[in-house]
């Protein structure tokens, strides 16, 4: 199986419509969206200031679709318990934010959410060598954390390629699945190199919540975003 017909995409809501935040979320869930992508930015690891667990928890009724928190905050441990009683899926957290990462991934673990870390474009992917037996994703950063709309940074595709390579290698030694999952600037245009480069889950917020809502805008992109890998 190609791995267009598994591709799985994930709307940042950091992009959305605040005032009506919980149409935005049914709305991407019925466009065809597979999990809601959550960005938590503390003023501290990243400089710009988001969403807690309280809004979590506010659109939690509104979806019946994964909810993906990406920390951006440091230290995250105080935090993991706070997004799951919130009712997050799946939680990734960025290395340097953790002073004890396999610790967190596995308090992540315990407390029946995925758990996966996050890598910033500068970030080595050796950091993942020792965790992977913990890791449900890894979620690579194709722009520096803390602001929507930036432009994506190309050289990510090879860091892609070599994340790929590590995941498949692991796989055929007996390892659990892992998720490729890519956030930052991606786009119908773009698209098609990323998943081909190994991406399996895509974040897209602007080019979604870009388009209005009427007469289907949502759905409209999402098919697009689809159409553009489909045959990869």
């Amino acid at each position: 199986m190609s791995r267009s017909n598994i591709l799985r995409l994930a709307p940042s809501i950091l992009s959305a419509d605040f005032s009506r935040l919980g149409d935005e979320v049914r709305a991407i869930e019925r466009s065809g969206a597979d999990m809601v992508h959550f960005d938590v930015m503390d003023n501290h690891y990243v400089p710009n200031l988001s969403i807690g667990p309280l809004v979590c928890e506010a659109i939690r009724p509104h979806v019946h679709i994964p909810i993906d928190v990406h920390l951006m905050a440091e230290p995250v441990d105080a935090l993991i318990p706070m997004f799951v009683k919130a009712g997050a899926d799946i939680i990734t957290f960025h290395p340097e934010a953790s002073k004890h990462v396999d610790r967190s991934l596995s308090m992540i673990q315990d407390m029946g959410c995925k758990a996966g870390l996050v890598l910033n474009p500068a970030t080595s992917v050796h950091c993942i060598d020792h965790v992977m037996n913990k890791l449900d994703i890894i979620l690579l950063m194709s722009v520096n954390p803390g602001f929507g709309g930036q432009q994506f940074i190309v050289s990510t595709l090879a860091k892609l390629r070599t994340l790929r390579q590590k995941i498949e290698v692991y796989r055929q030694t007996g390892g659990q699945p892992i998720w490729l999952e890519v956030d930052g600037g991606i786009k119908i245009n773009n698209i098609h190199d990323v998943v081909h480069a190994g991406a399996d889950t895509c974040v897209i917020g602007s080019a979604v919540f870009g388009a209005p809502d009427e007469d289907g805008g949502y759905c409209n992109v999402m098919q697009a975003l689809r159409s553009a890998v489909e045959g990869f």
